[in-house]
This record gives C-alpha cells, sequence and structure tokens, in this order.
C-alpha cells in the first residue's frame, strides 16, 4: 500500500510539473517591463561602448581643436568629414493595437534605419503574459481570428521582450511590406492571438 502511494505521489508531482511548463500560470500574474532606446541610438551606444580608446581619443582631439580654431571652426569641420547629423528614421507602416483573447495596447511602426535596416518597435505596449508569446508580421490587412491568421501566413520576428513597454524587433530584409500588413502578438504554445496591430503605409 505504501509502495502504491509513493507511486501515486511521484506520477501526480509529474502530472502537476507537466501541467506547470504547459500553461506557466505565473506568467500570467507575473509582468515583464522593458525599455529599449530607438534602434539606431542602440547601435551607436553599443559601438562606443565597444570602443572606449576611440570615443576618449576622439574627445581629446575636438577639444584641442575647439580651443586652437574656435567653436565655428571646429562645426565646420565635423560637416566636411562627414559627422554632421543624420537623417531622421522613415516610418515605413504604423498602426494602434486591438485586444482579442487578451486586453491588448499601444502602436507598432516599422522604420528604415539610416543604415538600411528595417525595425518594428513597439510603444506604450502592454498586453497579458504568457507562455511562448511571439511577435508576429502576418500576411493579412489584420488578425481576428487564429485560424486565418494561420492561413494567411505570418514571418516569426522572435519572443515578446515584454509584456509591457517599448521594444524593437528586427524585420527581415526583402520581406514585402505590401503583403506583411499586420502584427500579431501570438501565444505559440495554444495557437492564441493576443491582440493585433493592422498597418497603414506612411505616406
Amino acid at each position: 500500500m505504501t509502495k502504491r502511494r509513493s507511486i501515486l505521489v511521484g506520477l501526480a508531482i509529474v502530472a502537476g510539473g507537466l501541467l506547470w511548463y504547459l500553461f506557466r500560470p505565473d506568467a500570467l500574474i507575473i509582468s515583464k517591463t522593458v525599455n529599449e532606446p530607438f534602434p539606431d541610438s542602440a547601435q551607436a551606444m553599443s559601438s562606443m561602448a565597444a570602443s572606449p580608446a576611440l570615443a576618449h581619443s576622439s574627445m581629446a582631439n575636438g577639444s584641442s581643436m575647439m580651443q586652437d580654431s574656435g567653436m565655428a571652426q571646429h562645426s565646420g569641420m565635423m560637416h566636411d568629414s562627414g559627422m554632421a547629423h543624420e537623417s531622421e528614421p522613415a516610418r515605413l507602416a504604423t498602426g494602434q493595437f486591438h485586444s482579442n483573447a487578451h486586453e491588448t495596447k499601444g502602436v507598432a511602426t516599422i522604420y528604415r534605419l539610416n543604415d538600411g535596416r528595417r525595425a518594428l518597435r513597439l510603444t506604450a505596449f502592454s498586453t497579458s503574459n504568457g507562455p511562448d508569446v511571439r511577435v508576429y508580421l502576418v500576411a493579412a490587412s489584420d488578425v481576428q481570428k487564429e485560424d486565418a491568421a494561420k492561413r494567411a501566413g505570418f514571418v516569426d520576428l522572435g519572443p515578446l521582450k515584454g509584456n509591457i513597454g517599448d521594444q524593437n524587433y528586427d524585420v527581415p530584409a526583402g520581406l514585402d511590406l505590401t503583403k506583411y500588413r499586420a502584427v500579431s502578438i501570438w501565444c505559440r504554445r495554444f495557437s492564441v492571438n493576443f491582440g493585433a496591430a493592422p498597418l497603414t503605409e506612411v505616406m
């Protein structure tokens, strides 16, 4: 009898662990907040951090030039040497999130960055947490029904970095944005669309 009870207890523990792994009830009540800077700014900061000696040398040289030649001349030399302020990244498409399976809010915008890459940025964003939540670009004008989204086709941009806050996702080069016109916050484990943002081209 004791042996049978031990087996049952062991099976219950295994079953409980499996159910926890599948459903992750803790994820429903524990939020993860992120606050990523705009992707161009993040790249510039990473480059500067990777080359502290170069940054120090540049600052020292700039200080010396300003002392010798004055602010105006130094500014002109910066412009002539290609160090002038770059143009703002272009907004290609944008849209507001609406809720589906879970309340979802915020704005999704796709940018073309100064180096030619494209990035999806979520701002003022919030949704529910959950197991295996992904960010999809869907080949449809909007995402309401899960079956329709799966039939339309999608591109997986990666796991959701946080269910609250501003965050960035790389958009694959060559992806046709006239076809992939909606962002979906998708629970891959249960094929559930938490919320979606239909994208409108920015003219």
